[in-house]
Parts: C-alpha cells; structure tokens; sequence
C-alpha cells in the first residue's frame, strides 16, 4: 500500500467473495462495485450528519462538505488501514446550542476548533506513548458516565420540537421504533433516516415544509463558509466533548480490528491526530465537529467489505454533493417536528451508549466509587447545572463531565489511603471462587481491582 494509502490489491476476481472471506482495507472490488459501495456508505451516514446541522441551525452543504473533506483526510493520516468514514459528532450538539446563544456561530466554531485541536493534541500523546493511560484516565465508568450524560442533558431541546408539532413527530418516532424491528441489514440500520423521510412526507401533507429558500437556491454553488471566533467561555462547554470523541474513535479501532483480524493498536494515535485535524478544518470553515460513523461500520458487517477505497468514493460524492446550494436547502426544509420525533430517539440512544459502556466492561455499582461517580454526573448533567465563574460559564455536560472525573479519582485515591474499598469495580460474576475471594481481598487491602 502506498504512504497515502491509496494502492489496493484486486479481491478475487473483484466481482465476489467467498464464504468466510472479507475485503480487506488494502483491497478492492472491480471499480463498478466499490463505487455502488461507496455510494452506500454515504446513504448510511446521510441521516446522521444531517441531522447535527438541521438541529444546530448551521448549514447543511458545508457539513457535508467537510464531512467528505474530513474522510479523505482521515483516510491519508491513517495510511489507508482503517476504513472509516467522518460524519457530524452528536457529541457537540449540545455545546453548539449553547454557545450560539452566548457567543453566536462563529463563537460555536471557535469551540469546535478548540475541540479539535485538543483532540489531535491527545492522538499525538497515544501515537508516542500508547493508549493505556487513557484507560486509567477514563475508565468505563467514567467513559460510560459522560457520554449519558451529553445524551440526557440534550432531552429538552427534543421535547421541546416534539411540542410545535406532535403529530408528525410521533409519525417520525414510530417508524423509527418499527424499521429498527421489522427490518434486518442495511435498511434496519438506517431506521433513523427511514423514520425522517417517512416524518417529512407526513409535514408535507401537513402544510408545515416551506420551500421558498430552496426555490431561490442555485443548482450549483459553493457551500456558505463562515471563520470561527475564539472565546474562553466555550471551554468549559468543548473540552468535556474531546473525551467522547476519543472513546468513540477508539472503539471504532478496536471494531475494525476484530471485523478484519488485524491488530491496528499501532495506528490508533493516527485515527485520533486524524480526526482532531478534520474537525478543526470543519470549525474553520464552518461545518461540524466530526467523528468516525457506527452506521457505516453497519454497512461494512453486512457487505463484508472494509476496502478503504469504497471510502474515497463516499468522500468525494460527499463534496461533489456539497457543491449544490438547492440541494442543502432540500434538507434545511425538515421542519422541527421531523427533528423532535428523530431527536427524543437519538438523544435517548446517546444516553443508553454509555450505560451499554457500563454493562459491556461489567462495571460493578455495588462498589460505592462507581455508584458514586455515575449518580452525581448524571445528576448534574441531566438537570444542566451551572456555575459562571467571571467570563466562564460552565454547564451540566462540563460540570458533569468534571464531577465523574474528579469524584472517581478523588474517591479512589481516598480509599486507597483508607483501605476501605470493600467491592471491586467490576462484577465478578462467573469467575472462579478463588478469583473471587483474591479479587475482594485485594480491594479491601486498597489494591488495584478494576480496569
């Protein structure tokens, strides 16, 4: 493979795959089909990565432009070894919203820069020195904590939508809830996006879409750029975000690892530095933050292609879409009870991520740090506290994010102090008695007894 990643081996005889058999990323099928391929991945990320901007108020073609900008970019850092493709980050959602109301959107842009640059900054730490600090930094409790929380704290701008129009967004929720278990493969996975069109056509007939800036919108264009402003209230509100984008990418890398059998460790500092330097050109140039997409790890499981070069297809559709003005008011039309019906599921999806966290790393809340950990949090973030300190103004996904970290730490370093830890901080369930009682022993002597 070349140093760009862009050299691939034919696959068979590029038209099939046997049995048991995967494309690897270093490969590819005869052009015809990776392009059908690549096509797909921009369907399966369509639904998501619109939806950050529709909800954000932020224009629709530069996301996407960015987004496709950000692929291929992803795609040169990592040298082509990990297939992924960069769609909008719901984890900015919310400090978006918020620092719009403050600051404006070039204010929200500075934040996302901000969170970029932090972002790439850490995947440079992991490529020198390994990910396993960032294991003890955020455990999964932690890990788990924040990203319900950024879910949680998002429900009133749902309920808010659902309320200006409740029959088209109930219209919306239903048939998200029935494609999601009615259909298998591709089109069970894109249930978010089915829900939306089958919302909007419900709109339609309800009088509640207006075209009138679609009618006046060119065929062909450049998407609407905007720099960013830089302020230090949007720290408190941006740097929580960085922690989710890193569990997101790394579980992104150890996925593909694991559908490709190739130990790709080596390269998750570059997945990282990569997807760092894509959402800071987005915050420069006024699209949204990114991040590597679960649904188009959906498409790869179910086409058992993981070519890098279905990838730079979807990439470059991308920008060619972006460069249609009327195309991006299409999708500016989606009226808000569209977006509560699609929102009160996703929103909700965020928050049940992090306990899925929980459970998978079989975190143990009979132990009282973790219980301790995750009640404040949640607490704080789902009820958006805040505390304004001069200029700063720190909200629930910031207070929250820094009270899982602190608590978890301070708790852990006081118990070890005390010898009071009387529960490991993962279940033991299934395990040997002897594992057991060495497990139990040890958290009661202080020792080290989780991940």
């Amino acid at each position: 493979m070349s140093m760009l990643g862009t050299k691939w081996k034919l696959h068979g005889n590029g038209k099939s795959i046997r049995p048991g058999q995967v494309v690897a990323p270093d490969e590819r099928l005869a052009w015809p089909l990776t392009i059908g391929i690549g096509m797909q991945h921009v369907v399966a990320m369509f639904g998501a990565t619109f939806l950050v901007p529709i909800i954000t108020g932020m224009p629709p073609a530069t996301t996407l432009f960015f987004s496709g900008i950000g692929t291929l970019l992803f795609l040169v850092i990592t040298k082509g070894r990990i297939p992924s493709y960069l769609g909008s980050s719901f984890a900015f959602i919310a400090p978006i919203m918020a620092s719009q109301q403050q600051y404006g959107v070039a204010g929200a842009l500075g934040g996302v820069v901000l969170a970029g640059v932090v972002l790439a900054l850490i995947g440079a730490i992991v490529q020198k020195f390994g990910a396993e600090w960032i294991n003890r930094l955020m455990p999964p409790i932690v890990t788990g904590a924040i990203v319900a929380l950024i879910g949680l704290n998002l429900a009133p701008a749902a309920k808010n939508n659902f309320d200006l129009a409740p029959v088209t967004a109930l219209a919306t929720l239903v048939t998200i809830i029935l494609v999601s278990v009615l259909f298998r493969g591709i089109l069970g996975r894109l249930s978010i996006l089915v829900g939306v069109v089958v919302g909007y056509f419900v709109a339609m007939m309800r009088g509640e879409v207006s075209y009138g800036k679609m009618d006046a919108a060119a065929w062909i264009g450049l998407p609407h750029f905007q720099t960013p402003e830089f302020h230090i209230g949007v720290v408190g509100l941006f740097v929580p975000v960085v922690l989710v984008l890193v569990a997101e990418n790394v579980g992104h890398v150890k996925s593909v690892a694991a559908m490709t059998s190739q130990n790709l460790d080596a390269v998750s500092g570059r997945a990282l530095m990569a997807d760092g330097a894509a959402t800071v050109l987005a915050g420069l140039g006024g699209g949204s933050g990114t991040t590597t997409y679960a649904e188009n790890i959906g498409v790869m499981a179910a086409t058992k292609v993981y070519s890098t070069a279905a990838y730079w297809v979807a990439g470059i559709f991308a920008i060619l879409l972006s460069f249609s003005p009327k195309f991006g008011e299409l999708i500016a039309t989606v009226p808000p009870g569209v977006l509560g019906g699609a929102a009160t599921m996703l929103y909700g999806m965020i928050g049940v991520l992090g306990v899925k966290i929980w459970v998978q790393n079989k975190v143990n809340f009979s132990n009282p740090i973790n219980l301790t950990t995750a009640a404040v949090a949640l607490i704080i973030g789902i009820a958006d506290y805040t505390w304004t300190v001069g200029d700063l103004k720190f909200t629930g996904i910031a207070l929250g994010s820094a009270a899982a970290l602190v608590i978890y730490h301070g708790m852990k370093g006081l118990a070890r102090w005390r010898g009071t830890v009387a529960e490991p901080e993962t279940e033991t369930a299934g395990l040997p008695p002897a594992v057991k009682s060495a497990m139990n022993a040890a958290a009661r002597r202080g020792g080290k007894t989780g991940r």
